[in-house]
């Protein structure tokens, strides 16, 4: 499987866990934008000047949306690229 086809299942089940989690929304509704997650690594290149310490940081308070996959402390955090830029915009 490739890293696009990877993503794009990524980006899938962040759309479908959304939808499950919008009680006010229909769920039949697809999502106008989709929704963009990065990982740990692609956040510090988004934001310049972020280190992974400090996302990861903002993961474990909860100030991002966050989604991790697999198992356990191993698996990877996927962040929500609109919820991170929208954290330093404040």
């Amino acid at each position: 499987m490739t890293k696009i086809e990877k993503e794009k299942i990524a980006d899938q089940i962040m759309n479908l866990l959304i939808q499950l989690t919008n009680d006010n929304e229909e769920v039949s509704k697809p999502a106008e934008n989709p929704v963009e997650m990065l990982t740990v690594k692609e956040c510090c290149d988004a934001v310049k000047g972020l280190s992974e310490n400090t996302v990861r940081k903002l993961v474990a308070q909860n100030k991002v949306k966050f989604v991790r996959t697999g198992e356990g402390k191993r698996g990877k955090i996927l962040i929500n690229k609109a919820d991170l830029i929208s954290y330093f915009q404040k």
